[in-house]
């Protein structure tokens, strides 16, 4: 491990869970938006491979705003589907993230992104087997006996399907919440995404999700590409707001579960805090909930 990282120590923070209300992603970029507190944002999730260093202007600001704030971590680089060891290392820097930190939440994505000594700038899918099901229980438990906590999964975006799989991604999913104990991150947008390149029906697959154990929610936008053959696809890009369309599966969501803390991600191409905050303020309207700091002006 970077010898910088043992020199973080847990801070004393308020004891904030997040409410059943919308957030966004932290960026830089609006930390001083953010401290203003003129605005509808009730929480903030933050990706903890930004703030691995041990100290500076990130974790200053980052500070100021756990002070206030219910944090969401919601890690990106662990590789939980990869079919091989989890970087021990990678596990101490998110351990002492979350005890510096004390996020209400603490998620991580079904994918893998690493290979042999190297690591891949993307979120892979893996096939839904018994075989895969396994390494990931054993990862998850892994993982959630180093932070000392429950992890949620979020269900991936896919372009692709493996022939060899033996059951169904709701299946899976459901399996390793069953096996792990752990809870699930349900990302609507990437439901959109893979029911329209895999042409199966987002609201039938949003009707049989395991929702009892759906402990937060995801919005985004995504970006519509074709195929070799002129079909349509759509590409999880996190840079534009979030679909009519998905709004509408929100709605079914919220309508099936009643409010479910909701994060609304943009990643790319990061706009004006004002445009995060009002997709926020949509969210909102849908989970018919009154933020902490009222409506946008």
């Amino acid at each position: 491990m970077d010898i910088s990282m043992k020199s973080i120590v847990a801070t004393s923070f308020p004891e904030l869970t997040i409410p059943a209300q919308a957030g966004v992603g932290l960026k830089a970029a609006h930390f001083q938006d953010i401290l203003n507190k003129r605005h509808c944002v009730s929480w903030f999730e933050v990706h903890p491979e930004n703030y691995m260093g041990a100290g500076g202007a990130p974790h200053h600001n980052l500070g100021l705003i756990r002070q206030d704030y219910p944090l969401s971590l919601h890690g990106v680089g662990l590789s939980i589907g990869a079919d091989r060891a989890l970087d021990k290392d990678h596990l101490a820097r998110l351990k002492l993230l979350n005890e510096r930190y004390e996020p209400d939440l603490f998620s991580e994505h079904l994918a893998w992104s690493t290979h042999d000594a190297g690591y891949l700038n993307d979120l892979l899918p893996v096939p839904y087997t018994e075989e895969t099901l396994r390494i990931v229980v054993e990862h998850v438990d892994q993982f959630q006996n180093v932070l000392g906590r429950q992890i949620l999964l979020e269900n991936p975006s896919t372009y692709v399907l493996f022939e060899h799989s033996t059951m169904s991604e709701i299946d899976f999913m459901t399996s390793i919440a069953k096996q792990s104990g752990c809870g699930l991150l349900l990302d609507i947008n990437n439901v959109f995404v893979s029911a329209t390149n895999h042409n199966y029906s987002a609201g039938d697959y949003l009707q049989a999700y395991p929702m009892a154990v759906v402990q937060e929610l995801h919005l985004g936008g995504h970006a519509p590409d074709e195929d070799e053959a002129g079909r349509p696809l759509l590409i999880d890009a996190h840079d534009r707001n979030v679909d009519d369309e998905v709004w509408a599966l929100y709605a079914q969501v919220i309508e099936q579960t009643g409010p479910i803390a909701t994060l609304v991600e943009w990643d790319n191409d990061v706009p004006t805090f004002d445009v995060l905050q009002n997709e926020a303020a949509l969210a909102n309207t849908i989970l018919g909930t009154n933020t902490k700091y009222g409506a946008i002006a």
